[in-house]
């Protein structure tokens, strides 16, 4: 390795997770200080997953048996690999908060985590709205000290610091504030057309609302659900494209009960060209999260042209500005006449050049340069 170079360490998520956004953090960090960087000498570090419960025949189906596995490499793998790998590097940046137990085996005061929002430390900062088994909060804890022990907590929205500062988190003198930034594949001059024509065929020429994301409980799926069944009664033709996420129980008999199934169209594992497209074509495009640390498919869709409305919470409201339009969470009659309105009359909503505008205050090349310079003071202290 050149010597006059700070070697720094991007520690990602496993990518059996499928954390996609996660995911998506690291590579365009990689990307972008291996492009324009020349005082850092950047390289991904990742050990590969190891099975264990899912390979024993009665259990490899299970939840427990894919979450057994997700602590143990989280919790014993990863961290004894990371050991081993100490000295190739000056310096280590953490791209997911979750995985912040790390910096217990790494020297805490050239480590920095991403704090994407506070969700893996609710269980102790707010045990009556997610109460968890002590094993849980166990976990959490552990999180959290590494967190605390970090050098430099980077974090996306300006809600996320004041999240962090109410509960006390992180001293406020080691936040740093780093906007996550809009792969190129969203923006229009990139337009290349539908990327799956399977998935062309399956959308057919209806009309469609596209909710992009999973879909754990924050996500709100049963308020998007009763949304779409509300809009459906007036749009009969309406389909709903759900990309990403598995449906829980409750979700699947909130789709039968609302006669719903043959209206939804799910699909998963698409490549971001393939999203952008679906983007590009959707009627509206709605985010119906209580809760967010950042809300990639807001300025995902601002920047790919559509038109998006959104829950009515703070970081929405900071990430999309005057291009979204905002419903209150809970009310889903407002969410359906707002969205029957756009539909019957797509000029009411913020003009294209307000979205495209909103979306270009977001770049993976400027969170890249916060980054590194962070990094590049901490070495020059």
């Amino acid at each position: 390795m050149t010597q006059d170079k700070l070697r720094l360490a991007i520690i990602s998520d496993y990518p059996e997770e499928k954390w996609h956004s996660m995911d998506l953090c690291a590579q365009m960090l990689l990307k972008h200080l291996q492009g324009e960087h020349a005082l850092i000498q950047a390289r991904q570090i990742c050990p590969k997953f190891r099975w264990r419960f899912q390979q024993i025949p009665w259990l490899g189906k299970q939840r427990f048996a894919y979450n057994s596995d997700r602590i143990l490499n989280r919790f014993w793998d990863y961290p004894r690999y990371l050991g081993q790998h100490v000295t190739e590097f000056d310096f280590f940046h953490i791209a997911d908060h979750s995985y912040a137990q790390l910096v217990h085996v790494l020297p805490p005061e050239r480590t920095g985590v991403y704090c994407h929002d506070i969700d893996a430390f609710r269980s102790l900062v707010q045990p009556e709205q997610q109460a968890r088994p002590s094993w849980y909060q166990g976990m959490s804890r552990r999180i959290l000290l590494g967190l605390q022990k970090a050098a430099i907590v980077f974090y996306s929205t300006t809600e996320v610091r004041k999240q962090i500062e109410h509960y006390q988190l992180v001293e406020s003198s080691r936040l740093v504030h780093a906007p996550l930034g809009i792969a190129p594949e969203f923006f229009p001059s990139q337009d290349l057309g539908i990327a799956d024509q399977k998935i062309q065929e399956q959308i057919g020429d209806a009309p469609f609302l596209l909710h992009v994301g999973s879909c754990i409980p924050r996500k709100r799926i049963d308020i998007l659900l009763e949304v779409f069944a509300g809009i459906r009664a007036i749009y009969p033709q309406l389909r709903l494209v759900k990309v990403s996420g598995e449906w829980t129980v409750n979700q699947q008999e909130q789709i039968e009960r609302l006669n719903l199934s043959q209206s939804i169209i799910h699909l998963q594992g698409l490549e971001r060209s393939t999203i952008a497209s679906l983007y590009r074509q959707a009627s509206v495009v709605l985010l119906t999260s209580e809760v967010e640390g950042f809300g990639f498919p807001v300025i995902e869709a601002l920047a790919s042209g559509a038109i998006v409305v959104a829950s009515d919470i703070p970081v929405l409201r900071e990430v999309g500005g005057q291009a979204v339009v905002y419903c209150p969470l809970t009310d889903i009659s407002a969410w359906v006449n707002q969205v029957g309105q756009i539909l019957s009359n797509p000029r009411i909503s913020p003009n294209i050049d307000s979205r495209l505008a909103q979306a270009n205050k977001y770049s993976w090349s400027v969170h890249a340069q916060t980054i590194a310079q962070s990094y590049l003071n901490l070495a020059a202290r």
